[in-house]
């Protein structure tokens, strides 16, 4: 499975609503200019991450976006989903193979395990501890 732009910079959006929890609003146009992306591909995203309650909008000449929940209540599997759909490495539902369908299966599960239980709060409080080698997290 390979996760696009959308999931990419959705994450951007949300870990950075996460830096900012308790601050007030963020506006997508500070969130773009920060990480040089393009704002109106970030509205694009926004609106499917505030109608599944991850975000609320604040209106106003100060307004912005903040999280509609706590980081460590909202998973980065949460994220992905709404913005790529499914998670799943091919359509193995059409797979007429048993032994290829529960490698599938297996693989989809591991994904959305790995992203499940990675919260917004551990991926903002990340520390690199420089080896390529290792993992941040655990399943």
């Amino acid at each position: 499975m390979k996760i696009s732009t959308k999931g990419r910079y959705g994450l951007t959006i949300m870990m950075e609503l996460a830096n900012r929890n308790g601050e007030g609003p963020t506006s997508l146009r500070s969130i773009a200019q920060r990480h040089d992306l393009s704002e109106h591909y970030l509205e694009q995203l926004i609106a499917p991450l505030r109608n599944a309650g991850l975000v609320k909008s604040i209106r106003g000449a100060y307004g912005g976006y903040v999280l509609a929940k706590q980081p460590e209540e909202i998973s980065a599997g949460d994220i992905i989903r709404v913005l790529e759909g499914p998670i799943s490495p091919v359509e193995f539902a059409e797979e007429e193979d048993p032994a290829k369908r529960y490698l599938w299966l297996r693989i989809r599960d591991s994904i959305s395990a790995v992203l499940d239980s990675t919260s917004l709060q551990d991926l903002i409080t990340f520390e690199d501890d420089g080896r390529s080698d290792s993992y941040m997290f655990y399943i």
